[in-house]
């Protein structure tokens, strides 16, 4: 590619290809195509250093396998670590309600569903919210209550696909 860098064409040509390698190497297909997608956002963050390799989808599998390396290496230290973690090593139990609860937090926007979660989860009330977070009290008041009537919505639709 000579002259400006096409990302899109270069994501075209190469994207399903470099899944494909990085599956064969983790095993993981959710991982694989993570780390593709990470090694496109560095090929974004660091376009000129990008531009300047002949070889641009070997650069991107270079990244995309550092990735999958990274993690590697954080799930040895985690493994390694996680015996000294004091408390409780049992799995936590979900079930369909919690689940269900997850799936309604995930309609919310993130500002939303950081309040619900600090409010209902951590117990906190809305000045511990509001300094914890920066931002003023009434704030953290008013997103909490459009939150609310947002969730309480998403769970009664999922209500009503249940019935149904």
């Amino acid at each position: 590619m000579h002259g400006a860098l096409d990302l899109d064409a270069l994501y075209q040509a190469s994207y399903r290809r470099l899944v494909v390698q990085m599956y064969a190497i983790c095993g993981d297909l959710v991982e694989a195509e993570d780390a593709v997608q990470e090694a496109f956002v560095t090929a974004i963050r660091k376009r000129r250093q990008l531009e300047a390799v002949a070889n641009h989808e070997a650069w991107l599998r270079t990244v995309a396998v550092n990735r999958l390396r990274s993690g590697w290496r954080h799930a040895a230290v985690v493994r390694r670590l996680q015996p000294r973690v004091p408390g409780s090593q049992a799995a936590v139990e979900v079930g369909p309600d919690h689940v269900a609860l997850v799936r309604a937090l995930a309609g919310l926007d993130a500002a939303g569903r950081e309040v619900v979660v600090l409010h209902h989860l951590a117990d906190l009330g809305t000045a511990e919210i509001a300094a914890e977070l920066g931002i003023p009290e009434g704030t953290v008041k008013s997103r909490l209550s459009r939150a609310r009537a947002r969730l309480a919505a998403l769970l009664d639709e999922r209500e009503e696909w249940e019935r149904a």
